[in-house]
């Protein structure tokens, strides 16, 4: 596995080594595409924003270019995603998502919308019920990754415990749920 990510990599500068690669899984900022910005400092910059999502589609492509023998029916990614929120601009760059969830349905105790554009296998869903208690909180959006913090609907699960502390709100918001993670690579693998 590879992870190409600031502040290390750059994938508007990343070259992709051909190679070996099974898959890949990119999630471009949403910063520019999301709906919920509505008070930002700086204006939305579409182009900005399409900067990171041609750069991660740039990869993809290359890796797919690899030659191979004519034969073959197969393209060399055994999977490509791209992973953003549901509720936002990027739909209307790259149409209908071919995948969406919401991380409560794969054991995640809240909700937050995603969209997934690509080729891959659908994960299998798992919901958890969420409390009424849960619902209202995922409502406001006022508890999502305050993570850290054990919630009683989460059964006293932590979620990416190692990542805790060491981000600030934005972050956290994007980091890939857990559950929909490892249903995702069991259906891809």
């Amino acid at each position: 596995m590879r992870l190409v990510t600031l502040p290390d990599n750059d994938v508007r500068t990343y070259q992709p080594a051909p190679k070996n690669v099974y898959g890949v899984l990119a999630a471009p900022p949403c910063t520019m595409f999301s709906f919920a910005r509505t008070n930002a400092k700086t204006p939305r910059d579409l182009q900005e924003g399409m900067e990171c999502v041609r750069a991660c589609l740039d990869i993809i492509w290359k890796l797919m270019q690899v030659k191979q023998e004519t034969a073959k029916k197969e393209i060399p990614l055994k999977f490509w995603a791209l992973e953003n929120p549901y509720h936002g601009f990027l739909k209307k760059f790259l149409g209908k998502p071919a995948f969406t969830f919401d991380p409560w349905e794969f054991g995640d105790g809240y909700q937050k919308r995603t969209a997934l554009w690509g080729h891959f296998n659908e994960p299998i869903k798992n919901p958890v019920k969420m409390t009424a208690k849960a619902k209202a909180k995922a409502k406001t959006n006022s508890y999502l990754h305050t993570l850290g913090v054990k919630f009683d609907y989460l059964k006293s699960k932590d979620i990416h415990p190692e990542a805790f502390g060491k981000f600030d709100r934005q972050t956290r918001r994007s980091i890939t749920p857990a559950g929909f993670a490892q249903a995702f690579f069991k259906a891809n693998q």
